[in-house]
């Protein structure tokens, strides 16, 4: 993350406002997440190694004197199988409508694009392509070279970066060129906003992020978070959620041997979040069956899709 870093102003004049959206799209576990936060300088979005962790399109809010970038991170790309992949891909769609510069991001030895009805929109964009080649802190200066090369090859259009995420390595210049392809424009957001979720769906995301990580298989993804109380006090937070699962037997895969396995997912949610709000936080978790959510749409409309 570069946090630290300080956005310079060139001018204080209104007339010099910029201010647009920026999208990130590309294949599930690329680092679109990655990106997202070391440009923001928090945790917004949850990174794992495991595929298909963003499930929502996430805005994260950059703000200047002279300039309001508003970044989104989306799902990566996928052949749908089921009513929420559908849904996660709805998100990428919307990610191409309202974009004033479009981030393509692919890692290292990657060659195509999962989806080619996505790839050709990338092609055909009539918006600046940002193409950033990720995750070259894992490969040779003569992959890097020829990875340049394909990929100058697949999208002429595109201006291609290569970068790591995780490293912060080539990420400043990519902000900075962001900032000059930026219209003029007033800000879209006010100016101490980070984001546009509110925060029990950060409390949500915590709390899968910890399923994500120490649960296999099917598992992580069978889960669903709702916050049903999020109590603010002076020096607390007091906060009651339910992870929904799709069977009984998951259920108990969830809660574990005497709650071990829970209560794992408890503590490791509630350090994060105390760091996240900057409180004392308690927390509380229940696990309940929600047969076949994944595969319902009144139910995906409860949690945030299909909207």
């Amino acid at each position: 993350m570069f946090a630290h870093l300080k956005y310079t102003s060139k001018s204080t004049l209104y007339m010099s406002h910029k201010a647009g959206f920026v999208n990130i799209i590309g294949n599930p576990n690329v680092g679109k997440s990655t990106l997202m936060n070391a440009f923001v300088g928090e945790k917004l979005s949850i990174i794992t190694s495991k595929a298909q962790t963003t499930r929502h399109r996430i805005l994260g809010i950059v703000n200047g004197e002279d300039f309001q970038v508003i970044l989104s991170d989306t799902p990566g790309i996928i052949k749908p199988a089921y009513e929420l992949q559908s849904s996660m891909m709805d998100f990428v769609k919307s990610a191409f409508e309202d974009a004033d510069v479009l981030i393509y991001m692919v890692e290292i030895g990657e060659k195509s694009l999962k989806d080619e009805a996505f790839f050709k929109k990338i092609i055909n964009s009539k918006i600046p392509v940002l193409l950033l080649l990720n995750k070259i802190d894992k490969s040779s200066q003569e992959q890097l070279e020829e990875q340049m090369e394909l990929w100058r090859e697949k999208v002429p259009t595109a201006e291609i970066y290569p970068v790591s995420a995780l490293e912060n390595f080539n990420v400043t210049q990519v902000f900075s060129r962001i900032i000059e392809l930026l219209p003029m424009s007033p800000a879209f957001y006010p100016k101490d906003q980070l984001t546009d979720k509110p925060e029990r769906f950060f409390v949500n995301e915590t709390i899968r992020e910890k399923i994500l990580v120490n649960y296999k298989k099917e598992i992580p993804y069978a889960v669903e978070v709702e916050t049903e109380e999020f109590f603010e006090e002076e020096n607390i937070i007091r906060i009651r959620s339910v992870i929904m699962v799709e069977r009984e037997t998951q259920k108990g895969i969830i809660i574990g041997h005497k709650g071990n396995a829970l209560k794992t997912v408890g503590i490791q949610a509630r350090k994060d979040l105390e760091k996240f709000f900057g409180k004392q936080i308690h927390i509380e978790l229940y696990v309940k069956v929600n047969k076949n959510w994944r595969s319902n749409a009144k139910q995906l409309k409860r949690f945030g899709y299909n909207k």
